[in-house]
């Protein structure tokens, strides 16, 4: 099973995940466990998205401005 396949999901939101909306822009939902928001890497993504774009979500969860394949790597290494 890829990457791909464990993070990004249709439906619902397991307890103790959160959906976030990757891309640039044509954007995919991933969910990731909530633990990864504690991370102070994960933690600087989220103010680089909010300083650069805001945090006026139209699709519902946090949304990143960033290629999908690096935010991909980026989960990969949290894991």
């Amino acid at each position: 099973m890829g990457i791909q396949r464990r993070f990004s999901t249709s439906g619902g939101v397991p307890k103790g995940h959160c959906a976030v909306y990757v891309g640039e822009s044509q954007k995919k939902r991933f969910i990731i466990p909530v633990s990864y928001l504690n991370r102070p890497s994960f933690q600087y993504l989220l103010a680089q998205a909010e300083e650069e774009f805001g945090f006026d979500h139209p699709m519902g969860g946090h949304t990143i401005h960033c290629k999908e394949d690096m935010f991909v790597d980026f989960i990969y290494r949290l894991r």
